[in-house]
């Protein structure tokens, strides 16, 4: 790393992990108010996608989303890179799985691509030593930290992950030792170099945790990490539990997708977003605002304008303050896709209401259903369900436990339960994202209400 950058990394790092303090939830916005209004003046004009709108407010902008930003990729970064480029760069580190190729000193990257076309990212040096800044501000619990200082103890992060990228080895120097585990090659082949790395932060999806959960439980693994983060997808509250009693920790989130940083858990456990460095426009789902779309403006980032757009992710806010004190939004969960969400009738049948992921969880876990891994999917007016389970007779058990807890959750909702229907349970790949819960298609019922008057619209099946 260059000095220049190494600098930088400090700086943002020392920012972020002590200067940037709010008194009031008032105070962070009116600070970012000012910011995303510098942001704009300086950089709307030096961006052909925005010079048309370089003398509007945010709130005058138009929101995009990932087809927009595919469709005008060129024009949204001040690279002058294509997507063609991009893509051809990105598509090349992942087949030959080096991921150290550069374009014209910018690091390119690709989403998983769960849905729809694969999203693609662009970031210089500068802000990759930002970002390395933030990310270790965020994540490093206090005593690792002044190991870190003091003793000058290297810290060893195990990554696991489906792709490696030059923004995560930024974090690679002396104290910190950065190793990153490719989820194409499986989990079990790692064992014996994950033993020898003995990390003190371990990072990987909360289904790949698990993994390694259940194989230290069962006295596979011996490693004891400081600190374990999830990242990529939802935590599910059977994978924490299992996580949490393998390893003696909190299980830590950080929501980082291709459009930013954007979450992460303080040191109570709690999840903030991160406010300091990305505007969230919140589009709510329930006139109780419960939860909401994200839409996010990232002021820091200047390779590739992320400017309003609008994610398909359900976040749900906490019911009460965080009492770390920081006046970032707290949040409960990252609750999924919007296409994770399902519809189910109304008594009366003639309208649908949206049930949450998150609601099917928790109903399952309340029923104390000890379950291994499980699918549902809404095809219609049928809920479908896999079990992982070699055994016909407990498989048919748990089915019955499943369809009962659901059952009462419908009930509570004054809704109609679903048809339920058993399908054959298929393992996803490890590199894949997991999604447990998903809506395939809906009831077939002309009209769909959404819950708040300002996004009423009619959907027509």
């Amino acid at each position: 790393m260059k000095l220049t950058d190494l600098c930088r990394l400090v700086f943002y790092f020392v920012r972020t992990r002590w200067l940037l303090r709010f008194s009031s939830r008032a105070e962070l916005q009116g600070w970012q108010q000012k910011k995303i209004a510098a942001f704009l003046k300086q950089q709307l004009p030096l961006t052909p996608f925005y010079q048309q709108y370089a003398d509007l407010t945010l709130q005058e902008l138009p929101v995009i989303d990932k087809a927009v930003a595919l469709e005008y990729f060129q024009q949204m970064n001040v690279a002058n890179i294509t997507l063609e480029q991009a893509s051809a760069i990105a598509l090349q580190s992942e087949n030959s799985r080096n991921f150290s190729a550069e374009l014209d000193g910018i690091t390119v990257g690709l989403s998983s691509g769960t849905q729809g076309p694969r999203g693609v990212f662009l970031t210089s040096g500068k802000e990759r030593a930002k970002w390395a800044g933030i990310m270790m501000a965020r994540t490093l619990p206090a005593d690792l930290l002044r190991s870190l200082i003091f003793r000058a103890t290297p810290v060893k992060i195990a990554f696991f992950l489906r792709a490696n990228s030059n923004l995560y080895t930024t974090l690679n120097s002396k104290r910190i030792h950065f190793k990153f585990y490719d989820l194409y090659k499986g989990v079990d082949v790692y064992l014996p170099e994950l033993q020898a790395q003995s990390p003190t932060i371990l990072v990987a999806p909360a289904h790949i945790l698990s993994r390694l959960a259940e194989l230290k439980l069962q006295g596979h693994l011996t490693i004891s990490p400081q600190r374990v983060i999830s990242v990529a997808e939802v935590l599910e509250p059977d994978d924490k539990s299992r996580i949490e009693a393998a390893f003696g920790l909190p299980v830590h989130q950080l929501y980082q997708c291709t459009e930013g940083f954007l979450a992460y858990t303080c040191e109570l456990g709690v999840l903030h977003l991160n406010e300091e460095f990305v505007h969230i426009e919140p589009e709510w789902l329930d006139q109780e605002k419960t939860r909401f779309i994200p839409i996010i403006t990232d002021f820091t980032r200047l390779t590739q304008k992320i400017i309003r757009y609008r994610l398909n992710d359900v976040l749900r806010v906490r019911d009460t303050p965080c009492p770390c004190g920081r006046a970032s939004l707290a949040l409960s969960a990252i609750e999924g896709r919007c296409d994770d969400i399902l519809w189910w009738q109304q008594r009366d049948g003639h309208e649908l209401e949206a049930v949450y992921p998150d609601m099917l969880r928790h109903a399952i876990t309340m029923a104390s259903i000890s379950l291994p891994d499980y699918r549902i999917e809404q095809h219609g007016s049928e809920l479908r369900i896999a079990i992982e389970s070699g055994h016909v007779e407990m498989m048919n058990e748990m089915m019955d436990e499943m369809t009962t807890a659901i059952t009462g959750l419908a009930e509570r909702l004054g809704l109609l339960a679903p048809n339920f229907k058993s399908m054959t349970y298929v393992a996803g790949e490890l590199s894949s994202k997991r999604r447990r819960i998903r809506c395939i298609s809906r009831t077939d019922i002309r009209h769909i209400r959404h819950i708040t008057e300002e996004s009423i619209e009619v959907v027509h099946a």
